[in-house]
């Protein structure tokens, strides 16, 4: 059965897309099967997996709308096939914003994505979900389907606010409608530890959510963010950069951790 996670923050910019692709990555680099769902119509994550946004015969949003399966809409990209390493993608594009309207008046509309996964549960062992930056029909989607959220977070003031918000979103939805969902770990990322107030907000998150927050720390990394623009993860783009090396040893993390749960 396909342990199945979102990465979720509700403030911007916090590396979200850059952990879903890396940990990808990192976790089918040791023999994990995954598939990664890109539920931004941005679509950054598929870009950054080497597939072209622009050329997706099936997205997500045809899923979303129960127009296509999974299985016939998740695809894989030549890039990463070509550097001895894949995962499935189930891409997403600008159609994926019309998903919100159009849901709107749809039965099970929160569900849609829950169905459509059980669906190909077997063929996976991780399923990561990069899920929007806002608490939308989307993100609504990804927290009802899976079992818990990773949070990457930046150790600043303002994301500590922001955690809030996303805590209270979390229990509203177990709650409500997922009694299975829960935080998994919080992940600090794009971390510099001659920022005195970064290794302050560190401390405090770890005295606060004790083993909640993850060993891994992900630093600030230039190969980190060149990797998009070439359409690959970091840990294929450059695998011995620090950034790399970090998301590797996070992927062997996260695997010791679902053992545990």
């Amino acid at each position: 059965m396909a342990k199945i996670f979102c990465v979720a923050n509700q403030k911007g910019g916090v590396g979200k897309t850059t952990t879903t692709v890396n940990l990808a990555a990192g976790l089918a680099s040791i023999g994990q099967r995954v598939l990664m769902v890109d539920l931004d119509p941005q679509g950054n994550a598929t870009m950054g997996s080497g597939l072209d946004k622009r050329q997706l015969a099936l997205s997500v949003y045809d899923v979303l709308l129960e127009s296509a399966s999974i299985a016939e809409a998740r695809a894989q990209s030549d890039k990463l096939v070509e550097a001895g390493l894949s995962y499935d993608i189930l891409g997403s594009n600008r159609e994926l914003a019309g998903a919100e309207v159009e849901l709107v008046e749809v039965e099970r509309r929160e569900r849609r994505l829950k169905q459509a996964l059980a669906e190909v549960d077997g063929d996976y062992d991780f399923v990561l979900i990069d899920c929007p930056p806002s608490l939308s029909m989307l993100t609504l989607n990804g927290l009802c389907s899976a079992h818990g959220v990773i949070v990457p977070m930046q150790c600043e003031y303002f994301a500590l606010e922001g955690l809030t918000d996303l805590v209270n979103t979390i229990k509203q939805v177990h709650a409500n409608l997922n009694r299975d969902l829960q935080i998994i770990g919080l992940l600090r990322v794009m971390f510099d530890p001659r920022i005195t107030l970064q290794q302050q907000v560190s401390d405090q998150l770890k005295s606060h959510f004790g083993d909640k927050v993850f060993n891994t720390v992900i630093p600030r990394n230039v190969r980190l963010a060149e990797a998009p623009s070439y359409g690959l993860p970091g840990v294929v783009f450059d695998p011995s950069s620090r950034g790399a090396q970090a998301y590797l040893s996070f992927a062997q993390e996260m695997v010791e951790r679902i053992k545990r749960m």
